[in-house]
């Protein structure tokens, strides 16, 4: 099986790498000619367009940064479109709106092209070890083809509807993600300004119901003042953008991740939205005055 992959970036790289570990041959494409040229290296066929990738391909994975990007590759001149053959599946793992997605979808379905929208959890750390947590839409049959794939960059790959609920689904775990941040922001700068040592808070709550995998991969980082991006704050600003988007198209109210979004719209003023989202603690740190370290 022949399977492109397009978007070499911090999380496309390593898990186009994992692909190569796990015996598929790889044809891959990115603006990036580094990146190109060391997934190259590790074993991967580069080609010139997405076009290009996709008429060698029987399935392509897309891993973009938003929106427009994921339509001009598939859809725009010298897109997916025009040189996927017939009975080729595509399978978007970037992180879009659940309505383009669905029109993507349509689109290609007019081809005989089938489509999975498959996005994505677990940040740079996960998409290294192969253990992210895959959210997916589409076809019960196409999965099935697919699962395999998808499987050897993932620890969990789960169906979670039609067309569109994979990335419903991933901006309900951002919203929690993004929450969760925020609340562990808010208790460690709490602990540290009582002059009550944020380690010891983080490991006396750890194994209650206050713990979770937020804290678990952020506390530590956080207290070591380590903000290199493992997910950015202009990501997850991305990411909040669209769940606000499509929760006003559906009426429900977010007031929380409302809130979040503008703090790290705050962080990203100040400079620092190129910092992973565990940064966010700086802008309660900056009102606080106060810094949480070990």
């Amino acid at each position: 099986m022949k399977i492109g992959f397009i978007g070499l970036g911090i999380m496309g790289k390593p898990m186009s790498k994992n692909l190569l570990k796990a015996g598929y041959e790889l044809i891959v494409m990115d603006r990036n000619q580094e990146a190109v040229g060391e997934v190259a290296a590790a074993g991967a066929i580069s080609a010139a367009t997405p076009k290009d990738v996709a008429a060698q391909s029987d399935i392509v994975i897309t891993m973009l940064p938003n929106s427009p990007h994921v339509k001009e590759v598939v859809l725009g001149e010298n897109g997916i479109i025009e040189g996927a053959k017939q009975g080729a599946v595509v399978i978007d793992m970037s992180s879009i709106a659940p309505l383009v997605s669905r029109e993507v979808g349509a689109r290609l379905a007019e081809k005989g092209v089938a489509f999975l929208d498959a996005p994505v959890s677990g940040g740079e750390p996960k998409a290294i070890d192969g253990s992210l947590s895959v959210m997916v839409g589409g076809n019960q049959e196409i999965f099935d083809k697919c699962y395999p794939v998808l499987k050897s960059m993932a620890g969990s790959v789960v169906l979670t509807g039609d067309i569109g609920a994979g990335n419903v689904t991933k901006l309900a775990n951002q919203i929690i993600v993004a929450i969760n941040i925020a609340a562990m922001s808010e208790a460690l700068v709490l602990a540290s300004k009582a002059g009550v040592e944020p380690e010891l808070v983080y490991k006396a709550i750890r194994g209650g119901l206050a713990g979770s995998t937020v804290l678990e991969a952020k506390a530590p980082l956080v207290m070591d003042r380590k903000f290199d991006p493992g997910f950015r704050i202009n990501l997850h600003i991305k990411d909040l953008n669209n769940v606000l988007e499509t929760s006003h198209e559906m009426g429900v109210p977010l007031p929380l991740t409302a809130a979040v979004m503008e703090m790290m719209q705050a962080l990203r003023v100040d400079g620092m939205g190129d910092a992973d989202h565990g940064g966010l603690i700086r802008y309660y740190e900056k009102m606080a005055k106060v810094e949480v370290k070990r």
